[in-house]
């Protein structure tokens, strides 16, 4: 009586009803509702307690909201790292684990609903991606410890970090990487815009085939700014695509790193932009950008234009001729992973 006292609901509407129906499905209470007393389940003391800390909190919401129903379990797995596919896609992966036909639907929509609540779902590169718990659980800790370094944080053995941080020491196979260079700018922007862009439509398909994975500057740091982690992929990533578009100084800046370092590196830009002199003697490809009606016609042109450059930069490291290479043929920029 208490409890829905303090919800505002009837005990015995059929609302209350559902409510306590869910929570003991997804083990977050035990105790039906014409039990006399209602209880928190260990885990659902965690999920729900104010003085529960966030990423231990963050562990137990999604235990039981995800990993303890099959269904949500294999969607995470399945989807995880990944843009979040079309509705009739989730569903034929249900249809796999032999869920019902009549119950696709729903258990979809569930499903994104809980990723949601549990932050992750996140809007990256112009599209909807399902992230890992694991960098929902560090984020959590990071803000516990912004909030307050001087309380005491709970120390239980949390999943291991996904999100690999140089700056922690954690290695990252450099020659699985293409290191997208652009400018990013704020959220809504046209800067951001055309980087979300050229990164879903023409660099990732671009770079498919040879198995590499497109990283850019914001999935590591703050927007505008050179740390550690985006120098060391710059030196050491197995490819660089440098978009020259909006002369963006700190993408010259990142570039002049890569030239030093000899290795493969291609340059796009948008077609309206013209480049310095020192680069513009050097192959870089031109996109047409203002007219979204002649955009999306060439997209498959122009993703075929730099899939044809990046097999050549990954073929023949020294053909892609840049002023360090062309005056200090003998200068080379190299990563001591001495620490």
């Amino acid at each position: 009586m208490v409890l829905f006292e303090k919800l505002d609901k009837s005990p015995d509407s059929s609302e209350s009803r559902k409510l306590i129906t869910g929570s003991n499905q997804y083990d977050l209470s035990s105790g039906g509702y014409q039990a006399e007393y209602l209880d928190l389940t260990p885990l659902g003391a965690e999920a729900s307690g104010d003085d529960i800390p966030a990423p231990k909190q963050a562990a137990a919401r999604f235990e039981l909201a995800i990993n303890r129903i099959q269904p949500f379990k294999a969607l995470y797995e399945r989807l995880k790292n990944n843009k979040l596919p079309a509705k009739e896609v989730m569903m034929d992966y249900l249809r796999e684990n032999r869920v019902p036909d009549k119950q696709l639907a729903e258990c979809v929509d569930t499903f994104v609903i809980n990723a949601k609540f549990l932050r992750l779902l996140r809007t990256i590169s112009g599209a909807e991606r399902l992230v890992p718990i694991e960098q929902v659980i560090e984020e959590a800790g990071q803000n516990l410890a912004l909030r307050s370094s001087a309380d005491a944080v709970d120390e239980t053995p949390l999943a291991p970090r996904l999100l690999e941080s140089v700056e922690s020491g954690a290695e990252e196979d450099f020659s699985k990487i293409c290191f997208y260079i652009t400018p990013i700018g704020d959220p809504g922007s046209e800067h951001r815009r055309h980087a979300d862009f050229m990164m879903e439509y023409i660099v990732q398909p671009a770079v498919k085939e040879f198995g590499l994975k497109v990283i850019r500057a914001d999935q590591m740091s703050k927007p505008g700014m050179i740390g550690k982690q985006v120098i060391e992929h710059i030196l050491r990533a197995r490819l660089v695509v440098a978009d020259l578009s909006f002369h963006n100084p700190n993408v010259f800046y990142e570039l002049c790193l890569r030239h030093a370092t000899r290795l493969p590196t291609v340059q796009l830009k948008r077609e309206v932009d013209t480049i310095p002199f020192d680069l513009n003697q050097y192959r870089t490809i031109p996109i047409e950008t203002r007219d979204p009606y002649t955009l999306m016609p060439k997209v498959q042109t122009y993703t075929a234009e730099v899939t044809n450059q990046v097999r050549r930069a990954l073929q023949d490291t020294e053909s892609g001729d840049n002023p360090i290479s062309l005056y200090y043929p003998s200068a080379r920029l190299v990563w001591d992973q001495k620490k």
